[in-house]
């Protein structure tokens, strides 16, 4: 284990500073400061090397986090990321954009600062691809079977990297014009630069998976064609119809969904030029969404120089610590303070948005808002409580409502839930033979470790089926898919 009495030597978390907000403001690059490896180890220390390690039950990868707890503390740092990339495929992704259920069933959480899993993990993936240790793996020998995997976030890259790897030729759809999904488009750089991607896709490449990237199944290539060219198929196409506001004014310019927004402005990051850009520049900014995508919003309008920024949110704030309603080692919900907050504007809870208002000439100009009231368990706006808020530009960050079920054309595809995601069975088996489903597209809209660990699953399902057997590790969190397991 890591040392015995590291726990009680330190006692405090330490993670690298952020970059002064005067400064990251001013770019796109990543708001944290290179870390400290001296820090590092004695944060790892710090790992009990738990009997029952809680945190394990927290990461549906079933990440080995005390092994890599250990072997960072001792220096042994490509052993901890052999460790850490025999459960996870995208440690550096992961160890950016998870919000760390591990770190909530930490044990020395109940009554110490968790170890810093998230930031540890981190640490060993960006410090194995400097050093040249995530060399490729191309298979032995191949198998003669073929895969296609539609979508290219971290579900359906997970399964296409553990695919290829087992023999299989695979080959990843993805309708945008780049490669990564979500990760790609979805994700602000100053959250997690690009070159992360570009750095596992070419680590893929040479594995033997192939991209093809602007092909739209059921419109570019039919389902009928994908289904006869290939022995197996995986949906991967995420979660991504956002929740609307149907609200008077809805309709009028300036109001736009955040991933619309996030879209624009990442093609514009990585060169694109966008005729008429969503942009925040010299605008009063709303953001409706209190979530991450919402501070994605946020961090986005800073940089993009909005005037103002506020943020709302229909509920309550969130305690500041864990409550008896929310005991260890579940996740709490916490009030959360992340860089793109740090970095200005307003946050405002208990609002609710009751109307866009319009100026003389039909522009956008303000929302109108009352305080929410909480009546037989619903949220409604109270009465007598409005107020006009000034806004050029509003953002709805409400979440996501389910996969777009005409994703891939109108031809016989994987049934829909009434959850609106693509129906499967535990096995990740959808509806349609030899058609299999991973990911939010059903899960609904979840975390990237999810994303990844049901990747990986469904991959040992399809080799398991293709082969008679297989030789994948599967995460056994990922095999409960009870949430999306319902009828159509």
């Amino acid at each position: 284990m890591a040392d015995p009495k590291g726990f009680l030597k330190t006692t405090e978390r330490e993670l690298p500073a952020r970059r002064p907000v005067p400064v990251r403001i001013m770019d796109w690059k990543e708001v944290y400061e290179p870390g400290d490896r001296t820090v590092l180890r004695r944060q790892a220390s710090r790992c009990m090397d738990c009997g029952v390690p809680f945190c394990h039950s927290g990461c549906p990868l079933g990440n080995l986090i005390p092994e890599w707890n250990d072997l960072t503390w001792r220096d042994e740092a490509r052993s901890a990321s052999e460790r850490l990339h025999a459960t996870n495929n995208f440690p550096e992704f992961t160890g950016r954009l998870c919000p760390a259920p591990c770190e909530s069933a930490c044990v020395l959480s109940i009554n110490q600062p968790a170890v810093t899993i998230k930031h540890i993990e981190q640490s060993i993936a960006d410090y194995a691809i400097e050093n040249g240790w995530t060399q490729p793996q191309p298979p032995q020998r191949l198998t003669g079977k073929t895969v296609a995997v539609v979508g290219s976030g971290p579900a359906g890259l997970a399964a296409a990297q553990q695919l290829t790897r087992a023999g299989h030729t695979v080959v990843v759809y993805e309708r945008d014009d780049r490669i990564g999904g979500l990760l790609r488009y979805g994700i602000p750089d100053f959250k997690m630069e690009k070159r992360h991607v570009d750095a596992r896709l070419q680590q893929m490449r040479e594995e033997g998976t192939r991209f093809r990237a602007g092909v739209e199944i059921g419109t570019d290539l039919s389902w009928s064609d994908l289904r006869a060219r290939y022995d197996a198929v995986l949906v991967a196409t995420g979660s991504t119809v956002p929740r609307d506001l149907p609200i008077p004014g809805r309709d009028l310019d300036g109001v736009h969904f955040a991933m619309d927004y996030l879209v624009q402005s990442n093609r514009v990051g990585a060169g694109d030029e966008i005729p008429d850009q969503i942009t925040a520049r010299d605008k009063h900014v709303v953001v409706i969404g209190g979530g991450d995508t919402g501070a994605d919003c946020i961090g986005t309008a800073h940089r993009q120089g909005a005037r103002s920024v506020t943020n709302l949110a229909i509920g309550r704030r969130p305690a500041s610590e864990r409550t008896a309603e929310q005991p260890w080692p579940t996740q709490p919900t916490l009030f959360e303070v992340q860089s793109a907050h740090e970095e200005g504007g307003e946050r405002t809870y208990l609002a609710s948005t009751v109307e866009f208002l319009a100026d003389d000439a039909g522009a956008l100009r303000a929302l109108r808002v009352a305080e929410t009231a909480f009546v037989d368990g619903k949220r409604v706006p109270q009465s007598g409580t409005e107020r006009e808020i000034p806004a050029e530009l509003v953002l709805i960050a409400m979440g996501f409502t389910g996969t777009e079920a005409n994703v891939l054309g109108s031809e016989a595809v994987p049934a829909v839930t009434r959850r609106g995601v693509f129906q499967r069975d535990a096995r990740f088996a959808s509806s349609e033979p030899g058609v299999y489903v991973a990911g939010d597209a059903g899960r609904g809209q979840s975390l990237i470790v999810w994303a990844i660990a049901e990747g990986r699953a469904a991959a040992a399902t399809i080799d398991r089926d293709l082969m008679g057997t297989t030789a994948l590790p599967a995460p056994v969190a990922a095999t409960d898919v009870a949430l999306s397991v319902q009828p159509a």
